[in-house]
């Protein structure tokens, strides 16, 4: 059956549409206009011609409305990716529905949908079209990633994005008036598409999202995306939203000029977007937006883009952002050819070794969502054991997703920091007054302990000593409601020592998150020979609804994260050791593509939490006794690092006061391969253990929980990678 709503295409209304329709794309001839003048102004035709004439007129409309009406059932009858509906007054409801899926993606079948339906609106113009989608929760979401790997060679890429080009440019050039309908995700080649037509409206709900987010793919919007997102909101605001992958909100997006208009509900969605085509409304660009496309202007703001990208990352590394920088400086007075080297750039782009690993990184992320579904155990309430760096961060982020938090310590005085942070994350992520104030409400002080009986989630963050844990759980564990779950931070403790003297050791899991909460994306989710299914299960259902990748971990000394960490953290203490400055030691990490150094990294963490993490690995060879001295050193002056303001580094706002140096060089090279080598080893054996299901979990995990290089694909991507060439 054809996916296809053909409102009323055999009713009057729709056949007289038709004929309008055919009539206002095919201009009457001078003939017509002259057979009309002379049979008003002679008077000489006698009713029976009269009658016969306009019975021939009328048979003859029969006929277009009929030739009109079959070529809309042939195009209809094929469709199975778009809906098309045509009313009354010669407008076209266009809805993307693309078969067997929850959401829609322009694959190479829909487009050639949809190049069809084009060819039929050139010769049948209706008087407006408007673009939408037949799916509840999203508009488009982009180009169908899953066909990018079946390309090799950067013509192919080419020559398809050319087709892409094509279709697009036709269905923009359609002379009649054309409004893009949009709710939940508009994204990608979604958004480039919304960006062909006149106008643009959007709903104004939480889940409206608009943004192009091809540069985390190695890419840039490929579709015209690069032209048409500087003419819509000029060069330095398309750039930038091209530059940085991020998705607006549709307040965001309006106030940018991307969307034109901004309704509440579906039904006024509708409405306006009829009202905009019947009034042709069309937004023009300000003229200092119009400037920043024209030089001298782009090629000043081209500078400040490349110092501002090459701040972030390394062309090397990334060198999609900086393509898309040098296409716009040198061809943005040139439509023509700004298509064409778009074209051309992301082809090229598209097959990089940079690209594929970030696919890869992609679909390994989709894979980790998968494995905990928010709805597999819906989760209210929270508790928090620990209102410290770590459990005060995650009670804070708890909140911040909507749950209702209580934050238990011994007193009040260890509490009230947590809640001082947590009202600075609020303002910085809510922005709006009452939104800051509802969250503070869902976050509440408890000594006592009084919300352990209503939680469905009880996170025991405290110091890491095994005896106080274990008192701990003495405690809650006796009042604790039959479903919830019991969770450990630890970092590194064996979650079976913990456990021992549980009643119910079988829905003890650990939930261990990584510092600051609030960046860190993934929880490992620990479990033991004794923990049940259904207990990781909804773990990782938490931490999914917490927006976090769940990674099922088994437990073992370090869990995933810190047992790869840790050797490479005691090379860079080592290398210190030596007489290496530790701006040198970070400088050549980061050129390996780390995010950070070890050094930097150390300090982050926590050099407590550093040398715990390397305590209970209990590694004790005495070519590290050294390191760990030096680490006792910086703990017992009261320099732990970030949280401190003082560790390695001097810390201040959050930011560490290293040293710019200069690594481009063999040097850099080996004293990078040489940090990296435990590290490595490390990832290999952890593999051999199969302390998680697979290699690409691990990669994952690696990626997600340490910052390892995404455009190298992961350690054990990487490791066979290097192998094979």
């Amino acid at each position: 059956m054809p996916r296809v709503l053909c409102a009323g295409v055999c009713s009057p209304s729709t056949d007289k549409l038709i004929t309008l329709s055919r009539q206002a794309a095919q201009r009457p001839g001078p003939g017509f206009m002259s057979e009309a003048a002379t049979g008003s102004e002679s008077g000489q035709h006698d009713d029976n011609a009269n009658g016969q004439g306009r019975e021939k007129d009328r048979k003859k409309g029969n006929d277009k409305d009929n030739r009109a009406r079959a070529a809309f059932d042939a195009l209809v009858s094929n469709l199975q990716h778009w809906q098309l509906e045509l009313d009354q007054d010669g407008i076209l409801r266009l809805d993307c529905d693309v078969a067997d899926s929850s959401t829609n993606v322009l694959s190479q079948a829909v487009l050639e949908e949809f190049a069809h339906i084009v060819t039929y609106l050139e010769v049948n113009l209706p008087k407006g079209v408007v673009l939408g989608s037949a799916k509840p929760a999203s508009f488009i979401l982009g180009a169908d990633i899953r066909e990018f790997d079946a390309f090799t060679e950067a013509a192919d890429v080419t020559a398809r994005i050319q087709q892409g080009h094509a279709i697009l440019s036709r269905f923009e050039r359609l002379v009649c008036h054309k409004v893009a309908s949009i709710h939940g995700f508009c994204l990608g080649g979604g958004l480039e598409l919304a960006l062909c037509c006149d106008y643009l409206i959007a709903m104004n709900l939480p889940e409206t999202r608009l943004g192009f987010p091809e540069v985390k793919l190695g890419i840039f919007p490929g579709l015209g995306g690069s032209v048409r997102a500087t003419e819509k909101v000029g060069g330095y605001k398309g750039m930038e939203l091209m530059l940085t992958g991020r998705m607006l909100k549709a307040p965001a997006a309006r106030a940018m000029g991307l969307v034109d208009e901004l309704v509440d509900e579906f039904g006024s969605l509708r409405w306006a977007s009829r009202k905009a085509i019947l009034q042709k409304r069309r937004k023009t660009l300000g003229w200092l937006a119009a400037m920043s496309n024209r030089q001298p202007a782009r090629m000043v703001l081209a500078g400040v883009m490349h110092r501002k990208t090459a701040g972030k990352a390394r062309p090397d590394h990334y060198p999609a952002p900086f393509s898309l920088i040098d296409l716009w400086e040198a061809h943005r007075d040139n439509r023509h050819r700004m298509f064409e080297e778009e074209a051309k750039r992301v082809g090229e782009l598209m097959v990089s070794d940079t690209a594929r690993n970030l696919r890869r990184v992609f679909f390994m992320s989709e894979r980790m969502k998968g494995l905990g579904k928010a709805a597999d155990f819906p989760v209210r309430r929270v508790h928090v054991v620990g209102a410290g760096v770590m459990g005060g961060d995650i009670a804070a982020w708890c909140v911040l997703q909507g749950m209702e938090v209580t934050l238990q310590d011994r007193e009040m005085k260890y509490i009230e920091p947590a809640l001082k942070r947590a009202g600075k994350l609020f303002a910085k992520r809510l922005k709006k007054p009452p939104a800051i104030a509802a969250a503070q409400t869902r976050l509440m002080a408890d000594v006592a302990g009084d919300g352990v009986p209503r939680a469905d989630v009880i996170i025991e963050a405290i110091f890491e000593d095994a005896d106080a844990k274990r008192a701990l759980y003495a405690d809650i564990e006796p009042r604790m409601a039959a479903h919830a779950i019991l969770a450990t931070n630890t970092s590194a403790l064996p979650l079976e020592e913990l456990a021992r003297d549980l009643a119910h050791p079988a829905r003890f899991i650990g939930l261990h998150f990584f510092n600051p909460v609030a960046k860190m994306p993934l929880v490992e989710v620990v479990y033991t020979a004794d923990t049940e299914e259904q207990w990781v299960t909804r773990g990782c259902a938490f931490a999914s609804a917490i927006n976090r990748f769940p990674l099922p971990v088994r437990s073992s000394p370090g869990f995933l994260v810190n047992r790869v960490l840790a050797p490479y953290l005691m090379e860079a203490f080592t290398m210190m050791a030596e007489g290496i400055d530790k701006d040198i030691i970070d400088a050549a990490a980061i050129r390996f593509g780390m995010p950070m150094g070890p050094i930097e990294l150390a300090d982050t963490v926590g050099l407590d939490v550093c040398l715990k993490v390397a305590e209970t690995l209990g590694d004790s060879e005495a070519d590290v006794d050294a390191e760990r001295a030096m680490l006792e050193k910086k703990i017992a002056a009261g320099r732990l690092g970030r949280k401190t303001g003082k560790g390695f580094y001097g810390w201040d706002g959050g930011k560490p006061d290293r040293k710019a140096v200069d690594v481009d060089c063999p040097y850099g090279d080996r004293l990078a391969g040489r940090l990296m080598q435990p590290f490595l080893a490390e990832v290999q054996a952890v593999s051999d253990e199969g302390i998680v299901a697979d290699d690409d979990l691990l990669d994952a995990g690696i990626i997600f929980g340490t910052g390892f290089a995404p455009f190298r694909g992961g350690p054990m991507h990487y490791l066979n990678e290097s192998m094979s060439s």
